[in-house]
């Protein structure tokens, strides 16, 4: 098993393109090979190791890749990656964790816009700030996280989950406006308030508010049965992440069916103080 770790040199001018550059590929590559790894950069192309130190280690349990420094405009971090685990010292650029299917993923600051989008396996924990777009779709497609569990430790930006379809995604603190927009299925978490239009053409899925309770819509209606046994499962899911969400078993619950104007089943779950 390989550790890799790249130390940025210095930030560059433009926005560079991380993808490929994942424990599974630099594992087995020597060192060279990886400095000369091409990055897209701007419109043209640059060496990996214009931008990183390049060091490599041996042991352990898995393959493992170290990113030091500011990478918040190094876009696409652990695109596509499918094992090992990924560790960002620092703030991502855009698209992090997109596409993934396994592995970790940590980013030790905040991301950018559309982190996680099409996701459909593995975990990715991001301890600050994402922007806009998180565990949505890529643009001109037409579905967004599909598995996996995402946690934001920070705040989101809006349309988090828009068109979800599978998997976890919680937020310790506020949501933008749109959220779970046009969401199909699977569970979204907030830890503070959302914003505006919560649920928008929601057709299905559970959105979870252990803060304040949001603007519920009219199109959503209140539900007359008690969920007791399915409350209990997912609350004690929800609370393994910790944070807001722990004691959330203990809190009684108002859910809200809808998105009706889309013909939706979806609910929305506000879970009183404790």
């Amino acid at each position: 098993m390989t550790a890799w770790r790249l130390s940025l040199k210095q930030g560059p001018a433009l926005r560079v393109d991380l993808r490929g550059v994942v424990p599974a590929v630099l594992a087995s590559l020597p060192v060279g090979e990886v400095e000369r790894l091409r990055l897209g950069y701007g419109k043209g192309s640059l060496a990996l190791g214009e931008l990183f130190s390049v060091a490599a280690s041996t042991g352990g349990e898995g393959d493992e890749l170290v990113l030091q420094g500011d990478l918040s405009r190094f876009d696409r971090i652990g695109w596509q990656m499918a094992s090992g685990r990924l560790l960002v010292d620092g703030p991502a650029g855009d698209y992090a964790g997109a596409c993934m299917s396994g592995g970790e993923i940590i980013v030790k600051g905040a991301a950018g816009a559309l982190a996680a989008c099409e996701m459909s396996g593995g975990s990715l924990i991001v301890e600050g700030n994402v922007g806009d777009f998180a565990a949505g779709t890529l643009p001109g497609s037409m579905d967004g996280m599909r598995g996996g569990r995402f946690v934001v430790k920070g705040s989101a930006g809006a349309r988090f989950g828009d068109r979800m379809r599978r998997g976890s995604a919680l937020v310790f603190g506020d949501a933008g406006d749109f959220l779970a927009s046009r969401m199909v299925a699977g569970t979204i978490a907030i830890g503070g308030t959302a914003g505006a239009h919560v649920g928008y053409g929601m057709r299905r899925g559970t959105v979870v508010f252990a803060g304040a309770a949001p603007q519920i819509s009219p199109t959503f209606v209140p539900a007359l049965v008690d969920p007791a046994v399915f409350w209990q499962l997912l609350a004690r899911d929800l609370a393994r992440t910790g944070g807001p969400f722990e004691g959330l078993a203990r809190r009684t619950i108002v859910r809200h069916l809808g998105d009706l104007s889309a013909d939706g089943k979806g609910e929305l779950i506000v879970a009183a103080a404790a």
